[in-house]
């Protein structure tokens, strides 16, 4: 019998293993893919492809319904990605916070800015979360300089590290957006900018997001937090233990959960406390195989919710070449570009219905994975920017068990049915259109909008809302399940709203704070 299983080790499942192991529990982390080690990221021959992290399609798909098919089609649409340390092995590291209006979403921007969205608050505020914030961006190690972005809410401590190095553009690239009366600030990266709790500095490749670490440098769950909790001899991490289902008692309390191995033998563990930490999609499939007498919809699902309010992120994209940087010094070619503007977070009036930008990113194309295989080669007059902006819970977009395709051990796959608002390309285009006035200040001679308003498949969240109310949410604030005492899903599913800026940062900080709860409530005996 353990005390807590957690199952999935990424951004959600790294800090309850450390926190929970730490406070003295017994602590079994369950992770359905393998555990590959830094030699497996090498940048050659010998290293993972892109797409390696994610299962294969004839063996463990997701299914995707739009408007545009008529037929459910496979996809690994969805998937963060099936390892050790979960979807933060190939993460950017893009740590942003987000903007204190992004838990209160319904309350600035109204229930329904349009027919098919239904806007929530979260059951908790920017303030609540900050210590968690400062605690996550610590523990992970995030490279950044505190007070330079103007939107930034309340700040307790300063980041950890000094920005990583950056490309001699950065210079030119603020001036340019100052002129405007602009904002520039360096972007905050989970990336060691100097050795780090016992991992090395950033030995700055020619490929970060997309890819594992060869070196240790970034933050991910499996580097920074995991090996800790693993440390103090009270946690466990099995590889390729494939769970099927949560299991219950008669009372309707989690008891444990049934787990196949990379063999298909199935094994039985039985746990005190039950934490889900899969991600969005796969966690709200799990909670829908677990069905049962006394939940006969799927665990947790007495309210229809499961799976509901489903949202990936918004992205939109471009690209510029500015001439050689020939009077420039030297540079060190593979360092980034390193900056973001946050003066678009939210828009003028007489764009969208909904006042809601996005967070603008500039980076260096060399640094970009295409969809096929690896950049290759240095293009010093290259570059792009990136623009997050909110995925709008939307009644078209949900997920659910699919009646007809199963995965390589006979389970229903997740079904995803996908919608996109046009405020996603309105926004998008809008914002663009401002990154693409900085670059012609720059001299840029070509610019190319490569998408507007797209869906970012494996940032995921929002399939068990967390409320205070259990008729219209799936959890509460602490991640705790409505229905079932000792469940918490602790990943992207319990956010009610996507945010403005990539989330993981946010996942990583609210795990710390549902941890420490947990603890709360283990040595209270409620557990």
């Amino acid at each position: 019998m353990h005390d807590a299983v957690i199952i999935g080790s990424g951004a959600g499942g790294g800090p309850l293993a450390l926190v929970l192991s730490r406070a003295g529990l017994d602590v079994l982390v369950l992770e359905k893919g393998p555990d590959f080690r830094r030699e497996d990221y090498a940048r050659d021959a010998h290293g993972l492809p892109p797409g390696a992290l994610t299962p294969r399609l004839d063996e463990d798909p997701h299914t995707v319904v739009t408007a545009k098919t008529h037929n459910p089609i496979p996809t690994t649409f969805g998937w963060t990605a099936c390892c050790v340390g979960g979807g933060t092995v190939h993460m950017g590291g893009y740590f942003y916070r987000f903007h204190g209006d992004d838990f209160r979403m319904r309350s600035r921007f109204g229930a329904r800015p349009f027919e098919d969205v239904e806007l929530a608050d979260w059951p908790y505020s920017y303030d609540d979360l900050e210590p968690y914030y400062c605690r996550a961006e610590w523990e992970i190690g995030v490279a950044g300089q505190a007070a330079t972005d103007p939107l930034e809410g309340r700040r307790s401590r300063p980041y950890p590290l000094p920005p990583v190095e950056t490309h001699p553009l950065a210079g030119p690239l603020e001036e340019a957006c100052r002129q405007r009366g602009l904002h520039p600030f360096p972007t905050p990266r989970a990336i060691n900018s100097q050795p780090y709790q016992g991992r090395p500095a950033c030995a700055y490749c020619a490929i970060c997001a997309g890819l594992g670490c060869p070196v240790g440098a970034r933050g991910t769950s499996q580097e920074a937090l995991l090996p800790r909790a693993e440390a103090t001899g009270r946690c466990e991490v099995r590889p390729q233990s494939m769970v099927r289902e949560i299991t219950i008692d008669q009372r309707g309390r989690a008891t444990g959960c049934v787990y196949l191995d990379a063999e298909g033998a199935e094994h039985v563990v039985e746990a005190r406390i039950v934490c889900l930490s899969a991600s969005a999609v796969e966690s709200a499939r799990l909670l829908l195989l677990s069905r049962s007498p006394r939940f006969p919809d799927g665990l947790a699902n007495g309210s229809g919710l499961v799976g509901r309010n489903l949202q990936f992120h918004g992205v939109t994209m471009g690209n510029a070449r500015i001439p050689p940087l020939s009077e420039m010094p030297p540079h060190q070619p593979d360092v980034f570009l390193g900056r973001s503007l946050s003066d678009f977070y939210f828009l003028p009036e007489g764009v969208s219905p909904l006042r809601k930008g996005g967070m603008l990113r500039f980076g260096r194309a060399s640094q970009v994975i295409t969809d096929t295989d690896l950049a290759k080669g240095d293009d010093p007059g290259l570059f792009y920017t990136e623009i997050f902006h909110d995925f709008l819970p939307n009644t078209g977009t949900w997920m659910e068990l699919d009646p007809e395709v199963r995965d390589r051990w006979g389970l229903p796959v997740a079904r995803i049915h996908l919608a996109r608002p046009q405020h996603h390309v309105v926004a998008g285009s809008w914002v663009l259109e401002r990154a693409f006035e900085i670059f012609e200040d720059l001299g840029a001679t070509e610019l190319q909008a490569t998408d507007l308003g797209g869906t970012s498949s494996y940032l995921v969240q929002g399939t068990c809302r967390a409320g205070d109310d259990p008729g219209n949410s799936v959890l509460n604030g602490y991640c705790r399940a409505h229905e079932v005492p000792n469940l918490f899903v602790v990943d992207g599913a319990f956010m009610p709203t996507s945010g403005g800026s990539p989330p993981t940062l946010t996942i990583v900080a609210n795990s710390f704070r549902t941890a420490d709860h947990i603890v709360e409530l283990w040595k209270a005996g409620e557990l």
